[in-house]
């Protein structure tokens, strides 16, 4: 969540999208009022994280609840989904599979269809949160190695 919100604002919750989208996680507030994500207030950066997470727990359960998709596919067609739609995302799924890809594969396949059919954007930023997420991972790894050494070297941290 922090490297789509990292990728939808840079963080910031006062931004705001031309096309009205809100805050962290640049939803429309029509999106996080609707029944389906529950949050019809979302100008303060819990509140909009909250539905932003929400929002994609339910395109995720609702469009890509598919036994022949692993829970990582799952999780990269919802962030599509969540940047072009979930229904742009189906009919690029069924392109895929109708030209010899795996519909239920996104990288290098159904991403590749994405970038033929509606451009680079969907395809960049799901790429970009991907990137975003693993060095997000790998920092938190290193700062809790980073933190076993001084503790078991007996060094108390600053702060």
């Amino acid at each position: 969540v922090a490297a789509q919100g990292y990728q939808e604002s840079r963080l910031i919750q006062s931004a705001r999208s031309g096309a009205g989208a809100v805050g962290i996680m640049q939803l429309l507030p029509s999106t996080a009022a609707d029944p389906n994500v529950g949050i019809p207030d979302i100008t303060n950066a819990d509140a909009n994280i909250h539905a932003g997470v929400r929002y994609l727990d339910f395109i995720r359960k609702r469009y890509f609840n598919d036994p022949e998709m692993d829970e990582m596919n799952s999780t990269l067609f919802a962030l599509a989904s969540y940047n072009a739609g979930p229904a742009r995302i189906a009919k690029l799924r069924a392109k895929a599979g109708q030209q010899g890809y795996n519909p239920h594969i996104w990288f290098d396949n159904v991403e590749i269809i994405a970038a033929q059919e509606i451009g680079r954007e969907t395809v960049q930023y799901v790429a970009n949160i991907v990137k975003y997420y693993v060095v997000y991972r790998l920092s938190i790894v290193r700062y809790l190695q980073r933190e076993e050494e001084r503790q078991s070297a007996g060094i108390e941290r600053d702060g």
